[in-house]
Formats: structure tokens, C-alpha cells, sequence
């Protein structure tokens, strides 16, 4: 027996290590590479770069201005029409949904959210670019919304799963129809949870430069409208990477820490939300 119990332990002291080693290895990773894009991007950053556009080839200076108005622009038209589909997907999955059209809906969306963002790209591409005959930020929010559809969908559903279900029993037993026990009663108790799902649901699209080369394509102006190509950072810093101007390449690093920081405040916004009330009533 004592033989046996100093195996155990020794292997459980093992895996412990390990466990702990990947996990020092995972962060130090990240930290690395935080560190590494504040150093490159800090020293590039000023006021230029949030006022002014890109200056033409050749000449240093300038900004991304345009680009920093254009994915907030573009994340904008996605949210409007991804959030309310994705939200209304989810009530009818965790309230209405039967078997197999439920089930259906969910692989599907599971699957959406699986699918490299380039096919979206090339999807929206041919749905929209060319119909249109011409590439837009409508058509670059649209694409991102096909991203943000499933994630909205399958959080919120999670969320309203999870909420118990003598709460609904109670209110249906007091006369309310079956809308108004979910609007009334279900969502509001997992509205935190729903929040969270969705902020971090338009983190994940922000970062996004594939869909959006197919379909918002770039702009080194002021866009004059949703029917025309716009900048966005994505799309700004995968240009500026890729040109052989040492001007750019800085550029590029301040973009890069700005767009991180971006996602980095809507991550903590969302941890923000859930720590604050998200706990489910028992």
C-alpha cells in the first residue's frame, strides 16, 4: 500500500509540474508578445496618428484616422445586425427550440463558427461585392455580422439554459404568457451573462482582416458613405506590414497596439459585467 501511495503521489507531483510549466509557458508567451508590440507601437503612437490620414509613399508622418473611424464604422453596421439575429437565435434555441430543427440550428451555428473567416470573406465576396459592383463598408459590416450571428446566438442561449426553471414555472403560474415570462423574467436575470457574450462576440470580429479585404476593401481618404470602400485598422495594418516603408512598419505597430487595446478594454468590460451580478439566482 505504501509502495502504491508514493507511485501516486509521484506521478501526481509529475503532472503537477508539467501542468504548471505549460502554464508559466503559455503566459510568457503572451507576455512576450504584449511586450513586444507596446514597445514597437508606444514609441509610434501621437496625436498625429489618431487625426490625421496616411500620408501618400514616401512621405513620413501621417495617421490613421480614417481607418480608426471606419472599423468603428464597419464593427458598428455588424453589431446592428448581427446582435439582434443572434440574440432572438438564442431565446428561441433555450425556450422555443424542439429537437431536431434545434439541433440543426445549433451544428449550423457551431459550424459558422468554425469556418475560417476568409471563406466569409469570399461568401460576401459573391453575395454582395459582386452584385453591387463595387466593394463598401455595408458590405464589410454584413460579412463580420455572419460572424457575430452564431457567437451572439449560441452565448445567449447558454445564458438563458442556465437560468432555473422554477423561475419560469413561477411566472407562468401567476397568468404570464409564455413572451412575457421571457422578457419580463428569463432575460433579465441573464442579462449580464447576454452582455458579456455579445461584447466579447464584437472583440472577436474587431481583429478580423480577412472579410474585409473581400469586401470593404481599404481607402487612404475619408470614406463618403456605406455604399464606398473604407479603411479599417485590420486592413491598415496588413498594408502597412507588408510595404517595404520603414514609416509604415511603425505604423503598423502603433495600429496593432491600438486595436489590442481595443479588444483588451472590451475583454476587461466583459469581466467587468459578469463579475458584477452575473451569478445566476439559485
Amino acid at each position: 500500500m505504501t509502495g502504491r501511495n508514493t507511485y501516486r503521489n509521484a506521478v501526481n507531483n509529475v503532472m503537477l509540474s508539467l501542468s504548471g510549466v505549460c502554464a508559466v509557458l503559455t503566459v510568457s508567451t503572451l507576455f512576450v508578445i504584449l511586450s513586444y508590440l507596446v514597445y514597437n507601437g508606444f514609441s509610434s503612437l501621437n496625436l498625429d496618428f489618431f487625426t490625421q490620414l496616411p500620408k501618400p509613399t514616401g512621405q513620413v508622418g501621417g495617421g490613421m484616422a480614417n481607418a480608426i473611424l471606419g472599423s468603428a464604422q464597419v464593427v458598428l453596421i455588424a453589431s446592428i445586425i448581427g446582435l439582434p439575429i443572434g440574440f432572438f437565435a438564442g431565446i428561441y434555441l433555450a425556450e422555443f427550440g424542439g429537437k431536431t430543427f434545434s439541433m440543426l440550428v445549433r451544428y449550423t451555428a457551431d459550424l459558422l463558427n468554425g469556418v475560417p473567416s476568409i471563406v466569409i470573406g469570399i461568401f460576401a465576396w459573391g453575395v454582395l461585392v459582386v452584385p453591387m459592383h463595387h466593394f463598401s463598408a455595408l458590405a464589410g459590416g454584413m460579412a463580420l455580422s455572419l460572424m457575430l450571428i452564431p457567437i451572439t446566438a449560441r452565448s445567449t442561449e447558454q445564458f438563458l439554459i442556465e437560468i432555473p426553471r422554477s423561475m419560469r414555472e413561477g411566472a407562468l403560474a401567476l397568468g404570464a404568457t409564455k413572451w412575457r415570462t421571457i422578457a419580463t423574467v428569463i432575460v433579465p436575470a441573464a442579462r449580464r451573462g447576454i452582455m458579456t457574450g455579445m461584447i466579447l462576440g464584437i472583440a472577436r470580429i474587431s481583429g478580423e482582416t480577412a472579410p474585409l479585404l473581400f469586401t470593404a476593401l481599404n481607402n487612404e481618404f475619408w470614406s463618403s458613405g456605406l455604399s464606398s470602400p473604407a479603411a479599417t485598422l485590420p486592413v491598415m495594418i496588413f498594408t502597412h506590414a507588408v510595404a517595404p516603408y520603414d514609416d509604415w512598419h511603425r505604423q503598423a505597430w502603433a495600429a496593432g497596439l491600438v486595436l489590442l487595446t481595443m479588444v483588451l478594454v472590451a475583454n476587461i468590460l466583459a469581466r467587468t459585467v459578469i463579475s458584477r451580478g452575473a451569478s445566476l439566482p439559485k
